[in-house]
């Protein structure tokens, strides 16, 4: 609905208009490295589907408005990405981790841990993102880092950076869980003149070092030691 109002408002005015979709529009697939024109495998009736096919949906309402009334329109696929500044508990697998990890709590990895995920810093996203509005490509557009980790590799470079004496605990995996997530990025190489600069490693302690300082002034705050 958000969306919809947003392209409503954009068709009124004459703006362009950014619609963020995800790599979750690909579902859990059977193509690998994924590219923009695989059209995905996705379980319309499962657990995570309102969210994978609501985004599928808010392509679709974008290109309709595109062809049917002209507006100006761009899209991209957001893969995972991570930084300073998200929400400590937002349950995303980098946020608990690192949470984890500071918090002196065991790492929770679901399943056996080899399904792997593709990880951006927040910075590489937001040049991906201007450079698609302010080029002339609708899109859709891979955002993400080809980087490919399993969660227990992600979990090994968090022990690394943050306590390697971390540990892991492992809990039933989630329903409808993508073994595989890795963007080709080649579209928005060649017509974006994009690519994502940082890599894991480097990423990592610049956003372990912004969760430390809230993680501990919270801490302090509850006049925990």
């Amino acid at each position: 609905m958000g969306t919809l109002n947003m392209l409503g408002l954009a068709k009124r005015i004459g703006a362009r208009f950014l619609l963020t979709s995800t790599s979750e529009v690909y579902g859990d697939p059977l193509e690998h490295p994924q590219k923009e024109t695989y059209w995905g495998h996705v379980n319309p009736i499962g657990v995570r589907s309102c969210y994978d096919e609501g985004k599928r949906t808010a392509e679709t309402l974008t290109m309709d408005y595109h062809r049917g009334d002209g507006v100006e329109v761009r899209i991209a696929r957001i893969f995972n990405t991570y930084g300073p500044r998200m929400c400590l508990d937002d349950g995303r697998v980098v946020s608990n981790f690192v949470s984890q990890a500071i918090r002196k709590q065991p790492m929770t990895v679901y399943g056996d841990g080899k399904q792997t995920r593709s990880f951006q810093y927040v910075s590489d996203l937001v040049n991906g993102l201007m450079a698609l509005m302010e080029g002339e490509h609708i899109g859709p557009f891979n955002l993400g880092n080809p980087g490919e980790f399993t969660m227990l590799e992600l979990a090994q470079v968090v022990k690394e950076t943050i306590d390697p004496s971390a540990t892991i605990e492992f809990k039933d995996n989630t329903a409808d869980d993508p073994q595989k997530r890795k963007p080709d990025i080649s579209k928005a190489k060649k017509l974006l003149n994009w690519e994502p600069k940082l890599t894991l490693r480097e990423g990592l302690p610049l956003m372990a070092a912004d969760f430390r300082n809230r993680i501990l002034n919270d801490d302090e705050g509850k006049g925990q030691k």
